[in-house]
């Protein structure tokens, strides 16, 4: 009986699955380049806790700016300790690229990164799955160059501006 059944299990389940990993980028490339990045202005939240909560952060630091009236630019953390040495907890600022001209909203602080050489990892995926596919691809490529990853890094995340279409997250780390 359980023979009959697999092909149905598959079309059910294990299909579909795939489909949506597909969708959200899940077998999408990393692309790994040396280039120069920055420079960034960007407004933030200071933020320390589990990697998996940095979200609220983002929405709060989201909120301020909608309430200022200003145009937040696409999301930026900038990571500054390493989740590896602290069981998933981070040192993050948390935040949104800021125009030039744009009033820093109340309640943020104002970052600023100058122009700089970078190892640039990037990758079109959904927001959840993107940080590790990218720091993996970094990881490996560093591997082959004898290097490791070395705090701090950058993550920029430009959504598609589209229900349907996935954004693309770039992340930065200095050479």
């Amino acid at each position: 009986m359980l023979r009959k059944q697999w092909p149905a299990f598959l079309l059910a389940f294990v299909l579909p699955l795939l489909a949506v990993y597909w969708w959200w980028g899940g077998f999408a490339a990393v692309s790994v380049t040396e280039t120069e990045a920055g420079p960034y202005r960007y407004a933030y939240l200071d933020y320390e806790g589990p990697i998996a909560n940095m979200g609220k952060t983002h929405r709060i630091a989201l909120g301020k700016f909608g309430k200022a009236g200003v145009v937040a630019g696409d999301t930026i953390s900038v990571i500054l300790t390493d989740p590896r040495d602290r069981q998933g907890q981070v040192r993050a600022q948390l935040g949104y690229l800021l125009d030039a001209s744009a009033p820093l909203p109340a309640g943020l602080q104002e970052g600023r990164i100058a122009r700089r050489p970078v190892h640039v990892a990037q990758v079109q995926a959904a927001v959840l799955l993107a940080p590790s596919k990218a720091y993996q691809g970094l990881a490996d490529a560093l591997v082959a160059r004898g290097q490791t990853l070395a705090m701090p890094t950058v993550e920029l995340y430009r959504p598609a501006g589209q229900v349907n279409r996935i954004g693309i997250f770039t992340l930065e780390m200095n050479r």
